[in-house]
């Protein structure tokens, strides 16, 4: 494993600490001397769902433990083990390396993110212009939400960082308007990568729908290929509010995938798991922290482990 990989799961595991602290303990507490029965399942159950797994999923896991053999003198880490293996089975179909986001047949790749406000989206699109520009590919960033002032200030300080093309308008300015003029200028410009921010104001749903509505059938006036992705940016912190958002948004735009940021401030690092096993939507990326670096491709088996606290 390179150093890059080791410090990225040290990270990884101190941005779960919270969520891992509260299984870990609870798990110990539990079968602390006393063996798997009905009750001890029941109260894992609990446990599961008070770390944001979901009833469903929390249901399905139980389930497994209650068919595996384990010896006599079972101790934690055995239940913690099978826990992670059963996390991963839900997980692997899902973890999507950022590289196989779909890519254009010509012209850049267009990426439109889309989440409510404070869910990090602005400083994630900024991350992933960082990463692609680590690849040496030219980058544009549209500063699609127009509505807010400091999120296009905040996105032209990203574009200064990365070397990006940042297109902008003024404050109120049609957000498609936007996304078509940098989409001109990424494909005049021979650029590899358009990320597209947009606005999240899910207090006026009808008008936030229009908006993104427009937002895509515009680009396609240019290329109807486009946008490769939507991905949606969820908010760690939200806990079980984030299915809503997932069910919102789905019913606005047709929803590509999933990046999940602020899981270093959260103790609700579980509802990745169940939104996997709900949605199936596949999840690029995951966040633990404010710097560049902090955004990382999610994988998996080292996400169950962080989050059961085992050895890699």
């Amino acid at each position: 494993m390179s150093e890059n990989n080791k410090r990225w799961i040290s990270r990884l595991r101190n941005g779960l600490g919270k969520s891992s602290n509260r299984l870990v303990d609870g798990i110990s507490s539990i079968f602390s001397d006393r063996p798997i029965d009905a009750k001890t399942l029941e109260e894992l159950e609990d446990l599961l769902i008070s770390a944001d797994l979901g009833v469903d999923t929390a249901n399905k896991l139980i389930e497994n433990i209650s068919k595996r053999r384990f010896s006599a003198d079972i101790n934690t880490s055995e239940i913690r083990k099978a826990l992670a293996n059963d996390i991963v089975e839900i997980l692997g179909p899902v973890a999507r390396p950022l590289d196989q986001m779909t890519k254009p047949s010509k012209g850049p790749q267009v990426i439109l993110l889309v989440g409510t406000n404070g869910t990090g989206k602005t400083t994630t699109i900024g991350k992933l212009a960082k990463r692609f520009q680590e690849e040496n590919k030219s980058v544009v960033l549209a500063a699609g939400d127009t509505f807010r002032a400091a999120a296009v200030d905040q996105l032209k300080l990203w574009g200064e960082r990365t070397n990006a093309a940042v297109i902008s308008q003024n404050t109120g300015s049609d957000p498609a308007a936007v996304a078509y003029e940098a989409l001109e200028y990424a494909i005049a410009n021979n650029k590899d990568v358009l990320l597209i921010d947009t606005a999240g104001r899910l207090h006026n749903k009808e008008n936030l729908m229009s908006e993104l509505e427009k937002v895509v059938r515009v680009l396609r006036k240019i290329d109807e290929e486009v946008p490769q992705e939507i991905i949606l940016i969820l908010d760690a912190t939200t806990g079980q509010n984030a299915h809503i958002q997932v069910e919102t948004f789905k019913k606005l735009i047709n929803i590509s995938g999933l990046i999940v940021t602020k899981l270093d401030g959260s103790a609700r690092g579980g509802v990745i798991v169940a939104l996997a096993d709900r949605f199936s939507l596949p999840i690029f990326a995951i966040g633990v922290g404010e710097e560049a670096d902090d955004l990382r491709p999610f994988t998996a088996q080292n996400f169950a482990d962080s989050l059961l606290e085992l050895p890699r």
